[in-house]
C-alpha cells in the first residue's frame, strides 16, 4: 500500500507541455495528508489558448506576475524528495515537468511516478475513469476541477483509496 508519496497536478496554458500555468501538490506521510502547496507560475511559452482557458479558467491576466518555473520548483523540491509522485494521468503530468525541466536546462532527478487513472482502470468498473468519477467514487466530492490543487486533493484521496 501506497502511504508516502506527493500528488501533483498541472494546469496548462496552450497545447505545449512545458506551459505550465498551475501546480498543485499533495504530500502523503503515513496515509495522511500532511501538506499542500499551489501556485501560479508564468508558462512558456507565455500564451493561452481559448480551449486551455474554458478549461481551467486562466488567463495571462493571472499569471504574468507570478513566478518562472524554476522559483516555484525550489519551493516545491525539498517537500517532495524522497516521495514517488502520484498523477492522474500520468503520462501528462510527469511529460509537462519533464518538459519544463528541459526548457529552463535544470537536471531532471528521474522521479518515480504512479498513476491513479491507470491504477483505477485496473480495480474499478466505472462508467469512465475520468479524474472526478474516480475521486467521488472514493470518497472525495471533487467540485473544483481543473484548479491544480483540487486536482492533486483528488488524485491523493485516489491514491490512498486504491493503491
Amino acid at each position: 500500500m501506497l502511504r508516502d508519496f506527493a500528488a501533483i497536478d498541472f494546469e496548462t496554458a496552450n497545447g505545449q507541455r512545458s506551459s505550465v500555468c498551475s501546480v498543485g501538490i499533495v504530500i502523503v506521510r503515513d496515509g495522511r495528508v500532511v501538506d499542500k502547496f499551489y501556485s501560479l507560475i508564468r508558462p512558456v511559452p507565455n500564451y493561452y489558448t481559448y480551449w486551455t482557458t474554458q478549461v481551467h479558467g486562466l488567463t495571462r491576466r493571472d499569471t504574468d506576475g507570478q513566478p518562472e518555473f524554476p522559483e516555484v520548483w525550489s519551493r516545491i523540491r525539498d517537500r517532495i524528495k524522497g516521495l514517488p509522485l502520484v498523477a492522474h494521468n500520468r503520462p501528462f503530468d510527469e511529460g509537462c515537468l519533464k518538459a519544463v525541466f528541459e526548457h529552463y536546462g535544470m537536471e531532471y532527478p528521474g522521479y518515480t511516478f504512479f498513476c491513479t487513472l491507470a491504477a483505477s482502470r485496473r480495480c474499478m468498473r466505472l462508467p469512465n475513469h475520468q479524474l472526478q468519477t474516480v475521486a467521488l467514487e472514493c470518497g472525495y466530492d471533487l467540485t473544483d476541477h481543473h484548479h491544480a490543487l483540487a486536482d492533486a486533493e483528488a488524485c491523493a484521496a485516489i491514491a490512498l483509496k486504491i493503491m
